[in-house]
C-alpha cells in the first residue's frame, strides 16, 4: 500500500472513531472505504454498489446530490433482496425501493419574504432560517455531525461548506452574531484535530478533499474582534491544517507533484488541488460517469480526479481549469498551481509565524517567517505576468501561465502580497476587462459553466473590493461594489431572494451554467452583502412587495 493510501485511511479511520460510524476497511480502495452504513453503497466492492448506480443513472432523482444525502432506513440487506427480483432499468421499481428503505432529504426552500422587509432586515433575519443545531449522529446518513451550531448555504445545500463560511462569518460579524461565527471556527478546529482537515463540507462523500484554506483568514477575522489572545487557542488546529496541505515537501526525493505541493524545477514548493480519489463523484455520480463515457479506464480515472479537484478549488466548474477554455473533458486541475490556493497558504504561514511569536515559540516564529517569504518571492515570479500586469494560475507541467485572466488575479491584492505598481496594473486591467454592469464578472470567457462569464460571484466580489481598497484603489473599489449591491437589491425585490450566484453582464436575466440550476439563500451571499453594507457601499432602496 503507498504512503497516500496509507494516509488517507488514516484519516477515515480517524472520522470513524470520532463519529461513532461503520468502518469496513477495503484493501487498496481507501477513496471507496465505508465509513457508515449508507457508504457501503459507493464501495464498488460491495454487492450493494449495483442498486446505487442503478439509482443514480435512473434519472430518479434530477440532482444526483439528493439520493446521496438519503437516510438509509433499514438494511443493506433488505434494499438487496428487494432489488434482487426487479429490473435494474425498472425505474418505477427503483423508485419504490428507495422510499421503502431511505429517507430523502428536504429540500431547503427559502420563502419570499412577504413583510414588506427591507433589503438589511431580510439579510438578518436568513442567519435565522440558515443556522442550524449541533448535530446528533444519525445511523444511515453520511452527515458528519458538527458539535457547534452551523449555517449552511441553502437550496440543496443541507450541510456547511469550507470555504463559503469564512464570507457568511464577514457577515456574522458584522450582524454582531459573535457566538454563532465562534461556532463556525470551533467546528473546523475540531474537524482539523479529528480528521486532520478540513472537509469540502460535513458529509462523509467529502473526505477525499478539502476547500480553499480559509481557516487562518477566519481565525484573523475573531481575532479582530476578539484580540490575539483569544486566536492562539486556534495555533495547534492551524499548524495541523498546514501539515495536510505540504504533506510530501520535507520528501529529499521529491520531484514534481505529490498529493497538494508541486516542486518546481527552480526548487520552489507551491500547492495546487488535488483530491485523494479517482472515481466518480457520489453527489455527482451520473454527470461524471456521462462525461467520462468512451474514454480508457486510465483516461477515466485521471478526469474524475480532475474533476474532484476542481471541486476542492471551489470553482466547479470553469474555463480556468481547461486545456482548452471550451471543453469540460479537457480539464486539468491537477496541472495548475492556482494563485488563489498559494495566496492563502501564504497566509496561513504568515498567521503561524505571528502567533508563533506571540507564543514565545521563537523558533518556529522564524521557520514559517521563512517560509512565508520564500513562497512570496515564488509567487512573484511565478504568477505574476509583468507584460499583461495581471496574475495569473501557472500550468506547471508546460511550464507556462495559463494566460486565462480571472478574479483569482485579486487574492494576492486582498493578502497585501503585490507591490503598489502591481497593484495599479491589475487595476487597470479589471476596470477595463471585469467591471460589468452588475458587479465584477468572473472570467472573461463564456462556457456555459458556473464559475465563468457571465456569472458574478459574492466571495470574488468582496476579494476584489478589499483588494483595490488596500492598495487605495478607492473609487474603483466602490463602484464596483455599489453595482453588485444593487444588482442583489434589484434581485431580492423582485424575488424576495438572495441567490448564489448572479448574471453580471444582463441584470434582468438570472444567473445559470453549472451541474444545477441557482440556489437561493444564500449564505455567503448574504455575508458579503452585510458586509459591504456595513463599509457604508450603497443606500438601502426602499422597500418592496416581493413579485408574485
Amino acid at each position: 500500500m503507498n504512503r497516500k493510501n496509507r494516509l488517507i485511511i488514516a484519516a477515515l479511520i480517524a472520522a470513524t472513531v470520532i463519529f461513532g460510524l461503520v468502518f469496513i476497511p477495503l484493501a487498496e480502495k481507501p477513496s471507496q472505504t465505508v465509513n457508515n452504513p449508507f457508504m457501503l453503497i459507493y464501495s464498488a466492492d460491495r454487492p450493494i454498489y449495483r442498486f446505487f448506480q442503478a439509482v443514480q443513472l435512473s434519472g430518479i432523482f434530477p440532482d444526483s446530490k439528493t439520493f446521496v444525502d438519503a437516510r438509509l432506513r433499514t438494511s443493506e440487506e433488505e434494499v438487496l433482496k428487494d432489488f434482487s427480483v426487479i429490473d435494474p432499468e425498472d425505474r418505477l421499481a427503483l423508485e419504490s425501493i428507495v422510499l421503502r428503505h431511505f429517507e430523502l432529504p428536504q429540500a431547503y426552500q427559502v420563502k419570499e419574504d412577504t413583510l414588506r422587509v427591507g433589503f438589511t432586515e431580510h439579510l438578518q433575519r436568513m442567519w435565522h432560517r440558515l443556522k442550524r443545531p449541533a448535530d446528533m449522529p444519525v445511523e444511515g446518513s453520511t452527515l458528519l455531525p458538527l458539535k457547534e451550531e452551523y449555517v449552511v448555504p441553502g437550496g440543496r445545500f443541507r450541510e456547511v461548506y469550507y470555504w463559503d463560511s469564512y464570507f457568511t462569518l464577514l457577515g456574522l460579524l458584522a450582524s454582531d452574531e459573535i457566538a454563532l461565527a465562534e461556532s463556525l471556527v470551533k467546528n473546523f478546529a475540531d474537524l482539523i484535530n479529528r480528521v486532520g482537515f478540513v472537509p469540502n463540507g460535513n458529509r462523509s462523500y467529502y473526505l477525499s478533499r478539502s476547500q480553499p484554506p480559509v481557516f487562518s483568514l477566519m481565525v484573523k477575522a475573531l481575532e479582530e474582534k476578539m484580540g490575539k489572545a483569544y486566536a492562539l487557542q486556534y495555533l495547534p488546529a492551524m499548524e495541523k491544517e498546514y501539515a495536510f496541505w505540504m504533506d510530501g515537501a520535507n520528501e529529499e526525493q521529491l520531484n514534481g507533484g505529490f498529493r497538494r505541493i508541486v516542486k518546481l524545477p527552480s526548487g520552489a514548493i507551491l500547492n495546487r488541488f488535488w483530491d485523494d480519489d479517482d472515481a466518480p463523484r457520489p453527489e455527482s455520480y451520473q454527470e461524471d460517469r456521462e462525461l467520462a463515457e468512451g474514454l480508457p479506464e486510465e483516461d477515466r480515472r485521471k478526469l474524475y480526479r480532475n474533476i474532484r479537484a476542481a471541486a476542492e478549488s471551489g470553482w466547479d466548474f470553469s474555463s480556468r481549469w481547461f486545456g482548452d477554455a471550451q471543453r469540460f473533458d479537457q480539464i486539468q486541475t491537477t496541472d495548475i498551481l492556482p494563485v488563489d490556493l498559494n495566496a492563502l497558504m501564504y497566509h496561513l504561514e504568515h498567521q503561524l509565524a505571528d502567533y508563533y511569536n506571540q507564543s514565545a515559540q521563537f523558533d518556529m516564529a522564524r521557520t514559517f517567517a521563512l517560509k512565508a517569504s520564500l513562497r512570496k518571492q515564488a509567487m512573484q515570479q511565478v504568477f505574476w505576468s509583468n507584460g499583461d500586469g495581471f496574475y495569473y494560475d501557472y500550468d506547471w507541467v508546460k511550464g507556462e501561465h495559463t494566460h486565462i485572466p480571472t478574479l483569482a488575479g485579486l487574492w494576492p491584492l486582498y493578502l497585501k502580497l503585490s507591490t503598489d505598481a502591481q497593484a495599479l496594473k491589475v487595476a487597470r486591467v479589471l476596470e477595463h476587462d471585469f467591471l460589468k454592469p452588475g458587479g465584477w464578472i468572473t472570467t472573461l470567457h463564456q462556457t456555459g459553466q458556473q464559475w465563468d462569464a457571465p456569472n458574478g460571484w459574492a466571495p470574488l466580489q468582496w476579494i476584489t473590493y478589499q483588494g483595490l481598497m488596500n492598495y487605495n484603489q478607492k473609487m474603483l473599489a466602490e463602484e464596483g461594489a455599489e453595482r453588485w449591491l444593487l444588482l442583489n437589491e434589484k434581485v431580492y425585490q423582485r424575488t424576495g431572494k438572495m441567490m448564489e450566484k448572479y448574471n453580471v453582464v444582463d441584470t434582468s436575466l438570472i444567473a445559470g451554467g453549472g451541474e444545477y440550476p441557482n440556489q437561493d439563500g444564500f449564505g455567503w451571499t448574504n455575508g458579503v452583502a452585510l458586509r459591504l453594507l456595513e463599509e457604508g457601499i450603497a443606500v438601502e432602496l426602499q422597500p418592496m412587495q416581493a413579485e408574485r
